[in-house]
């Protein structure tokens, strides 16, 4: 279920932004693509393992990055080298040698296919009728350069106005910078926007430091697997004329 940390303020909104993974699309099979390319690479881990490695690995290295600066393209090695080191922490916090380079750029690669991800069941529709009734859609995501091939790939691009990623700006979300980025590519004034996403702070807290009308929580559950969640998203928006 969606949830409003914040009502969503009087002024009737022209937009509606939106997180990527976790919001619109996962990778249901994400410790079986990391078991499957590490075993051919000489690092033996089971899919469960590596599906909590994965998550418990990308936290720890979220703490480790600072809003204003874009983890991605802040690496020397650009968005390549920071998923090297990734995987590198990935083989450390299981007391293993760092696979080679060709196991973090088979990933990297892998990753970069739709094939990889599942696009939640109720989201097309939900994008369709937020269209057809004329809100302005866009994406705002810290991701890197893959992320419009990704959406192209899913059959998501279509509905976008504006694909943003912290890669593209240099900041990451929730510096409202990345926000006003979207903003101006849509032609919509931050009091005219809704963002929807998964993270409290990222998304909520960010959107409305920025000065979003509104922001919504989705609640995917437990593992982010559950299902329906942008229904009552577009029952909410069904009942706020767009601003026009």
């Amino acid at each position: 279920m969606p949830t409003l940390p914040f009502p969503i303020r009087t002024t009737p909104p022209e937009a509606v932004t939106f997180d990527a993974t976790g919001t619109l699309f996962h990778s249901p099979r994400l410790g079986e693509i990391y078991a499957e390319i590490l075993g051919r690479h000489g690092l033996a881990v089971e899919a469960d393992v590596a599906r909590r490695l994965v998550r418990e690995v990308w936290q720890e290295l979220s703490c480790l990055a600072t809003p204003e600066r874009d983890r991605f393209t802040a690496h020397e090695g650009g968005a390549r080298g920071w998923w090297l080191r990734f995987v590198e922490r990935f083989a450390e916090r299981l007391e293993a040698p760092p696979p080679s380079r060709f196991a973090a750029a088979e990933l990297f690669a892998r990753f970069a296919r739709p094939d990889a991800w599942e696009v939640y069941p109720e989201v097309p529709e939900a994008l369709d009728a937020l269209g057809h009734r004329g809100f302005r859609l866009a994406v705002i995501s810290n991701w890197d350069e893959r992320l419009s091939a990704v959406l192209e790939g899913l059959d998501l691009a279509r509905h976008f106005t504006a694909i943003v990623t912290s890669g593209d700006v240099g900041v990451e979300k929730p510096d409202r910078r990345i926000f006003d980025h979207a903003l101006s590519l849509l032609g919509v004034p931050s009091d005219r926007a809704i963002h929807v996403g998964d993270r409290e702070v990222e998304d909520c807290e960010g959107a409305l430091a920025a000065g979003f009308s509104g922001a919504i929580r989705v609640d995917r559950g437990q593992g982010g697997r559950s299902r329906g969640a942008l229904r009552d998203l577009t029952g909410v928006l069904a009942r706020v004329p767009p601003g026009r």
